[in-house]
Formats: C-alpha cells, structure tokens, sequence
C-alpha cells in the first residue's frame, strides 16, 4: 500500500479505505474520464458513466468484506467508515501473505461471491441480446 510506505495512519482519511473510496472520488475519476472522451473514442457521459460505475463498485465491494475499519464512502463530509449490513466475502491479506492458504480462502471467497454472479450475468445478457431481433426486423 502507497499510503502504508508514506507513513499514512490506516485510519486516517487519506488511508487505506479512505477519501479514495469515497463516491466523490470515484465522481471526479469519472469527470477526468469525461474530459478524455475524446482520447478514449467515446462520448463523454458514456466515458464518465462507465467510469463512475467503475470506479464506484471497488469501495461498494469492500463493505462487503469481513475486516478492516470500513469505507469512507461520504468522504468529505463524513469521515465515518461503513461496512455493508452483509460482509460476505473474506478480506485481503497485505503483501506477502497474499500467496498462503488464507489467500487461496480470499480468491475462492471472492470467486464465490462476486465473479461467478457477475459473470452469470454478463452471460445473460449477452444470451438475452442475441435472441433479441435485429431493430427493424420484423
């Protein structure tokens, strides 16, 4: 963690689950993203939409897990962390402990909790958007 190397307290605002989980951040990656839709080859509420949501759904899944202080996700107006009223997947171990049984229990948790749902329903959308007519088919 870049915040742990310059010496920024866990707890502090600007520390782990900090101001950079908070909506507003994920809002100003978006608004950044929006000026560069051009570079991006998009619209520019296509490039901040896509990225809000993006950069949004990190800290929405980090009040699911089961440790740490919580999320800072009304940062600036609150500093109060929070977690999800369910904590279903198991937290990341720091560094080195990532490669361990404990980190296997992480991967399997977080295959088990977010990737399997979100890819069932990645694929059924894409099943529903086939079977779908061609617009003007008749």
């Amino acid at each position: 963690m870049a915040s742990f190397k310059l010496g920024v307290e866990y707890a502090h605002a600007f520390g782990h689950r900090g101001a950079s989980h908070s909506l507003l951040f994920a809002l100003a990656c978006g608004a950044s993203a929006a000026c560069g839709a051009r570079w991006l080859r998009t619209s520019a509420i296509t490039a901040f939409l896509f990225v809000t949501l993006s950069a949004a759904s990190h800290p929405l899944l980090d009040m699911l897990t089961d440790g740490g202080l919580g999320v800072a996700l009304f940062w600036p107006w609150s500093d109060a962390r929070h977690f999800a009223p369910w904590r279903l997947i198991e937290v990341s171990p720091f560094a080195n402990r990532f490669f361990s049984a404990r980190g296997v229990d992480v991967l399997l948790s977080e295959l088990r909790w977010v990737w399997l749902p979100v890819l069932s329903l990645a694929g059924l959308a894409a099943w529903f958007r086939h079977r779908r007519p061609p617009v003007g088919a008749t």
